[in-house]
């Protein structure tokens, strides 16, 4: 235990040597991100895109058909609801009480009256929808640099600061003792690992074959969609968002739930455009969900995080 924790606290503190050594160079342009091994990330990029297309796309495009919705839906609500307690210490590390609260508000409710987390109640009754939390936005409300990208084999998209996220978010989750420490469940802990890659892929199919499609250089379109989507979680927006709404119900209409990070395009076709219009890499009042989960996503090989 004292040798994982003194790798973990390494890497902190390279972390911090790292983004103390780029802050000086990304205060002109808060967007930039800095790429200096771009030949070896490439490199792991079109191996990831391999493994993509060769296993993890098919098996996720099975998921994705073949159970009636109702069915996957409420096996992604359990997947999520296995998440919550990691969540909730990363809410108390950040000293963010009202994220915290919501989160335990949400595990205790669904775990309950939704069914072991099969039904979302909390969002659905009480209005209060899941809020992604991990150790990576920790760090960044600690004022920990970024440091630099990097594309981690078969994980996907990645920087320093979240890829000690990762390790860390590993160690805090209570179901890793459960199953692997305590009662050495270690196919039952593979399983819910590998459940959880299938199911966030399945949800981006579809945008990320649009993305590609509409990039002159796909690589770059997932990097900066990956910076995108780290600082949108780290800022909270999604609160600034629903605020909003909240304000000005009447600017509002009920819609499906969308998990994408895209707006999702109209069923009415288009009789004026022969052509798709090029997809929008900002983010959207609608962003909300997992195109580039950094945790979620980060299990589709070559989309990267595409979490």
């Amino acid at each position: 235990m004292v040798r994982r924790l003194f790798v973990i606290l390494s890497l902190i503190i390279l972390t911090s040597c790292a983004s103390a050594n780029m802050s000086d160079g990304n205060k002109g342009d808060q967007s930039a991100v800095s790429d200096p091994i771009e030949g070896v990330n490439r490199a792991t990029f079109e191996f990831n895109y391999f493994v993509d297309g060769l296993l993890l796309k098919p098996v996720a495009a099975l998921y994705r058909d073949l159970p009636p919705p109702a069915v996957r839906e409420s096996f992604d609500n359990f997947l999520q609801n296995l998440d919550s307690p990691v969540n909730f210490a990363n809410g108390l590390l950040q000293g963010n009480l009202d994220r915290a609260g919501n989160t335990l508000f949400r595990f205790v409710v669904n775990s309950t009256v939704g069914v072991l987390g099969l039904f979302d109640v909390a969002e659905s009754w009480f209005n209060t929808p899941h809020r992604e939390e991990d150790f990576g936005q920790t760090l960044a409300a600690w004022d920990l640099g970024e440091g630099p990208y990097v594309m981690l084999p078969v994980i996907g998209p990645s920087n320093t600061r979240d890829s000690v996220g990762r390790v860390v978010d590993f160690f805090l989750d209570p179901l890793r003792y459960v199953l692997l420490i305590k009662n050495s469940e270690q196919e039952l802990y593979t399983a819910r690992t590998v459940s959880e890659a299938v199911s966030a892929r399945a949800k981006t199919i579809a945008p990320l074959e649009d993305i590609e499609s509409s990039s002159v250089d796909f690589y770059a379109s997932v990097r900066s969609l990956y910076k995108q989507r780290r600082d949108y979680l780290i800022e909270n927006r999604e609160d600034a968002q629903s605020d909003a709404k909240s304000k000005n119900p009447s600017n509002t209409t009920k819609k499906p739930k969308s998990s994408g990070m895209l707006k999702p395009e109209s069923k009415q076709p288009d009789k004026k455009a022969e052509s798709k219009p090029p997809i929008n890499l900002q983010l959207t009042d609608g962003t909300d969900g997992t195109i580039l989960d950094g945790d979620k996503l980060s299990y589709a090989p070559k989309f990267g995080s595409v979490q």
